[in-house]
């Protein structure tokens, strides 16, 4: 859809956070509300309240959203930190900058494509992990933890290339962040987003911009500092009730994968505490994305900007007793995602969408033309004229980390999951009926159908998106 020529296109503000779960906007926990400023938004704009990401993990699921093409397609299917399976796709970035907008870079960098998204674009402004180890050293800050980072650190064990090997991941250990909470990482990463905007709105530049600010919280490791380390009281915590509790007729191997692992032995007092942590770098991240739309306010973009905020993927927390990501539950591919605008609407929609659709959606509002590769659909429609979202399929793939290890492949509808793991048997979940997936039902005669429909779409997609693995 083409916006008309003689109509200002908008200026925009594209905000990702790490390992958010799609349950925290609305949460409130020990009687504090988790997200504040992200709920404000969620109210003025439209929530996906189902919204799913391409790939339960990092690089391949910010590859994905920033290029609008599913990993096995694009080529990043795992944790790929050398782009060395990276190919020549276009990121949103580019789009827009040769689209005739000035494009600014703050925070992570987890989008792999060949060449790398810096060469491609001439950003505005660039600020990364890099620039932010500078602060630090500028400050006299050094962020090594007092007890050393192998205790944040679990040794497990993970298929990779077919064979199990030993490797390293965060685990659930907790401490405090000992600097003041205007230095940690994503404090600093909404200093400079705020500081782009106020320069910004000094001048006059004729050509609208796009900021994209990728923030780190609420990832592990569980260093969190004051006030937030101790805004959320463990023993207040109300935990899910699938913490600790596998599903019935859970496949095999599922004991055997990495979140498993990370998670085993952890007891529901110590999952309080992982919970009161991770909401606490939640809530810091939500304090400081509030100090950015702020911001906006006061600089007068308001008038003409479309905010957009999700997250790259979950995390289990202790249901499934699993923790991280890397599976196919709703704690790991499950996103919140918001669009804000003056011409959007504000409104829930509860049908399934997919990272796949923000960039032919942002392509829409910037009056940019969509290429036919992309692989997901436009939500301009629904988002601007109220337009009914036609049920669809939603697809999601995991092929391991960090090299091709655990397959997992998800058709989402309206009502069910189907995981297809080529090493173990299938899964089925009533997602109306059992929202904790607590019964899979795929080997239940009953629905055998389902499962027959669903893995034929399975199937369908892999031949259509390059599934090279499975």
């Amino acid at each position: 859809m083409k916006r008309e020529q003689n109509q200002e296109r908008p200026n925009i503000l594209f905000i990702v956070t790490d390992h958010q779960r799609a349950d925290s906007l609305g949460m409130v926990q020990c009687g504090v509300e988790v997200t504040p400023n992200l709920n404000r938004l969620a109210s003025q704009g439209t929530v996906f309240s189902r919204a799913y990401n391409a790939s339960p993990i990092c690089v391949p699921a910010r590859t994905a959203l920033a290029t609008g093409i599913y990993p096995t397609a694009n080529g990043v299917v795992f944790n790929d930190w050398k782009g060395q399976r990276a190919g020549d796709h276009q990121p949103i970035h580019q789009y827009l900058s040769e689209g005739g907008y000035d494009v600014a870079h703050i925070g992570i960098d987890h989008i792999k494509v060949n060449p790398p998204i810096r060469q491609r674009v001439p950003f505005a402004k660039w600020i990364d992990n890099g620039d932010y180890a500078q602060y630090l050293a500028n400050q006299g800050i050094d962020d090594t933890p007092p007890e050393g980072m192998d205790a944040y650190k679990r040794r497990v064990f993970e298929k990779q290339d077919g064979t199990r090997v030993e490797a390293s991941y965060s685990n659930t250990h907790v401490n405090e962040w000992p600097f003041p909470s205007e230095h940690f990482k994503d404090s600093y990463f909404c200093q400079e987003a705020t500081e782009f905007l106020q320069t910004r709105s000094t001048e006059s530049p004729a050509r609208p911009f796009a900021l994209f600010l990728y923030l780190w919280a609420p990832h592990p490791p569980l260093r969190v500092p004051e006030p937030f380390a101790s805004r959320f009281d463990p023993g207040q915590i109300e935990l899910p009730a699938n913490v600790n509790r596998p599903a019935q007729n859970e496949p095999t191997n599922r004991r055997e994968g990495v979140p498993a692992q990370l998670a085993a032995d952890v007891s529901l007092d110590q999952w309080r505490t992982v919970w009161a942590a991770h909401l606490g770098l939640v809530n810091l991240a939500d304090e400081w994305i509030g100090r950015v739309l702020s911001t906006l306010e006061s600089t007068g973009f308001n008038d003409n900007i479309v905010t957009a905020f999700m997250s790259d993927h979950g995390d289990h927390l202790g249901q499934h007793g699993l923790y991280q990501k890397m599976e196919m539950y709703e704690q790991a591919i499950r996103v919140p995602m918001v669009f804000c605008g003056p011409t959007i609407l504000a409104q829930t929609i509860d049908s399934p969408v997919s990272h796949l659709d923000v960039v032919p959606t942002l392509l829409d509002f910037a009056g940019i033309a969509k290429p036919h590769t992309l692989d997901g659909r436009s939500l301009f429609p629904p988002l601007v004229d109220g337009e009914h979202l036609p049920a669809t399929s939603i697809f999601c793939q995991y092929s391991g980390n960090p090299t091709v290890g655990d397959i997992r492949r998800a058709v989402i509808t309206e009502r069910y999951k189907y995981v297809y793991d080529p090493d173990d048997m299938a899964e089925l979940y009533d997602l109306g009926n059992d929202p904790l997936e607590m019964e899979n039902l795929a080997a239940d005669p009953s629905h055998h159908d389902t499962v027959q429909a669903l893995h034929a779409q399975c199937n369908a997609w892999a031949l259509a998106h390059n599934d090279w693995i499975t």
